[in-house]
């Protein structure tokens, strides 16, 4: 029988955040939801790990406000069962097994000396639970770090980068698990640059470049947006004739071979501007969807907005 855990809703509201003259997060909004994976994605430097510091109170927001079931997270009565957070895998003490990095941890929450043994086989390490962390692989360090955001059982999750120095193995393992964690009804929220382990984990996705929200939308409705492929040996004219048609908000990312995307257009409507303009086109077909296409179009005009 699945346990099923009553998950709370993580509101982003109007959340701006400024260091000194940089403007690391822009009037973000958003909203997770329990029982679904939400991926929160965005270039380096696009805001997301201030946006995660934001919602654990570790950073203070110059406007707007960050809620876990409608409490900031400093306000929570019992935070450590409330909120499981993963951001970094260091931290640890070279010299202590990673069963001792838990106990302290368990200790310090009052959580019960059991528990740490339970994560350590959630998360696969309990062969490796005697070692000094000294001698653990990023791989393991990962999973030691989501063991910690697993032992207070909390209904939140949220996660940065948590499939770094995984294996093959170890990330089709943490997909799994992630989806299991939904399932139970926990509200999770992770963010990635492995776009393709994205695709195949999440439901919902979150992108946001420069601090500012691009898209927020279930992942089936962001992968129905078909497109249209097209390739031809003068690219940069043919983006000009797409952009005369407002056909592109602005110009595409760099693309090899001379190939273009062209997100929310049918293949014939853009072969009749090419057609009009005299550019020559060696392809020109419909595309329905692939997530890093999809990313890196959408980051793309939202970074010249």
């Amino acid at each position: 029988m699945t346990t099923q855990v009553a998950g709370y809703p993580v509101v982003v509201d109007r959340l701006t955040k400024r260091f000194g003259s940089v403007l690391a997060v822009d009037d973000l909004s958003f909203t997770v939801t329990p029982g679904r994976v939400t991926g929160f994605l965005g270039p380096n430097g696009a805001g997301k790990t201030t946006t995660l510091r934001m919602l654990l109170s570790l950073v203070t927001p110059t406007s707007g406000h960050a809620t876990i079931g409608g409490r900031r997270y400093l306000d929570l009565p019992d935070p450590l069962r409330t909120v499981g957070a993963a951001l970094e895998a260091t931290g640890f003490h070279a010299g202590r097994s990673g069963r001792d990095h838990l106990r302290v941890l368990a200790a310090t929450a009052g959580i019960p000396v059991q528990r740490v043994d339970e994560v350590l086989a959630m998360v696969g390490l309990t062969e490796a639970a005697g070692r000094r962390t000294l001698g653990y692989s990023m791989g393991m360090r990962q999973r030691l770090a989501l063991a910690a955001a697993l032992l207070g059982d909390p209904p939140v999750l949220l996660l940065d980068e948590p499939s770094n120095g995984l294996d093959p193995e170890g990330i089709a393992w943490l997909r799994a698990f992630l989806r299991h964690l939904a399932g139970q009804g926990r509200t999770v929220l992770v963010s990635s640059h492995l776009l393709s382990e994205v695709q195949q984990t999440v439901d919902d996705v979150v992108i946001i470049t420069r601090g500012r929200l691009i898209r927020h939308a279930p992942l089936a409705e962001l992968e129905g947006t078909a497109a249209t492929v097209v390739r031809s040996p003068d690219p940069a004219r043919l983006v000009t004739a797409l952009r005369a048609a407002q056909l592109l908000a602005a110009d595409p990312p760099p693309s090899q071979d001379g190939v273009v995307r062209v997100p929310g257009v049918a293949p014939e409507v853009v072969g009749g501007v090419a057609f009009r303009a005299g550019v020559e086109l060696h392809e020109l077909r419909r595309d329905d969807g692939d997530l890093e296409q999809i990313f890196l179009a959408l980051t793309a005009e939202g970074g010249a907005a």
